[in-house]
């Protein structure tokens, strides 16, 4: 099986290119963090992963998302192989996008703004059957209330009562 989950944001721009059959395609870097690591100081970092888009889903990606942007991916790795200019061999692996989900809010990412407004704060479009009607707009719970006022008493624990 070879299916990839991701969530990340756009380390560039989006590069939007147009084959000889006039099927769009775009391609970006998704910078995706890692686990925290306390033995380096903290610093968590990140990997940066090159990913494929085709088509309708690659034309609303290039419109609407830009450096920065909090993008969901999934898809499946690719690999690939081509003979460079100077005659060596390369080799790119790479994630091609089944379904793409634009992620985030208006106050992160004032682009999406005008796609937020028709079809809700997230977007999700399927590569082969991109559909704006199917989404909904919801709306935030609010933290504020306690969720648990209603389960009865307030339970103390000591440290002996934890199993670990």
């Amino acid at each position: 099986m070879n299916k990839v989950i991701l969530i990340g944001r756009l380390a560039r721009d989006p590069e939007l290119r147009t084959t000889a059959g006039n099927v769009s395609v775009a391609t970006f870097s998704l910078a995706v963090s890692r686990p925290f690591n306390p033995q380096n100081g903290g610093d968590a970092g990140a990997d940066f992963i090159n990913c494929v888009v085709w088509r309708r889903t690659a034309e609303n990606l290039a419109k609407y998302c830009h450096k920065g942007s909090q993008i969901a991916v999934e898809g499946r790795i690719q690999t690939r192989n081509y003979t460079a200019q100077d005659g060596s061999r390369r080799y790119v692996t790479e994630v091609l996008v089944d379904n793409l989900t634009f992620l985030g809010s208006r106050a992160d990412n004032n682009s999406v703004q005008d796609i937020n407004n028709t079809v809700g704060n997230n977007y999700s479009a399927p590569v082969d059957n991109y559909t704006e009607a199917n989404t909904t707009n919801i709306e935030p719970t609010d933290i504020s209330e306690d969720p648990f006022k209603d389960f009865g008493e307030e339970i103390t624990l000591s440290d002996d009562d934890l199993p670990f």
